[in-house]
């Protein structure tokens, strides 16, 4: 078995796309070295059930340590308990603004306050749109103190044939800011490399 080289926090919350999650969660658990402890949100559970068919156990069997959302008692609430990144995915707006303000009412907000004043990696995969003044408020206030927001926004460029395809080059992104190897999707190597595996493009 090889060495643990990086403790991971992954959390999911009511907003649409629960699939960017469990993705991150499935990659994540191949990777030699990652442990990963997941918390989900009541509301992050429902949309699991409503977008993906999937229940809270095929979720925690995905992670390594699941954690109840109300247990602030748990081992992510600490500073103490070296985690080297977090990501809300997705992060709702109501998750993003409790962290923006500090209100650490669950283990998600919690654990997301940890990462941030002990000045660790957090990411946060918002999904809302349009956007209000406030939410934009509230991404400058995490941005400012440190955390990276990361909105799951499709990327076109590599002409992704599924929706499966956009959403591993979307994850393939957050884990490279988490700073796992990975052969999750493609790279961009420059347009002449994409005309020349597309002679036939546009």
């Amino acid at each position: 078995m090889s060495l643990l080289s990086k403790r991971l926090i992954v959390a999911i919350t009511g907003a649409s796309g629960a699939a960017y999650g469990v993705r991150l969660l499935q990659v994540l658990r191949e990777t030699p070295g990652v442990q990963t402890h997941l918390v989900v949100s009541d509301a992050g559970l429902l949309n699991l059930q409503q977008e993906l068919d999937m229940s809270r156990a095929q979720l925690e069997a995905l992670a390594h340590v699941a954690h109840p959302v109300r247990d602030i008692g748990a081992s992510i609430a600490s500073g103490s308990f070296q985690a080297d990144g977090m990501v809300v995915a997705p992060c709702s707006m109501r998750t993003l603004a409790a962290i923006a303000l500090g209100l650490s009412d669950n283990l998600i907000t919690r654990a997301a306050d940890v990462m941030l004043k002990e000045r660790r990696r957090l990411i946060l995969m918002v999904r809302e749109t349009p956007l209000h003044l406030a939410h934009l408020r509230h991404m400058t206030s995490v941005t400012e103190m440190g955390g990276i927001i990361f909105p799951p926004l499709p990327a076109l460029y590599h002409r992704p044939p599924t929706i499966a395809d956009m959403i591993d080059h979307t994850v393939s992104r957050v884990i490279d800011l988490l700073g796992v190897p990975h052969t999750l999707a493609p790279r961009w190597n420059g347009l002449a490399a994409a005309n020349r595996a597309d002679p036939a493009g546009d």
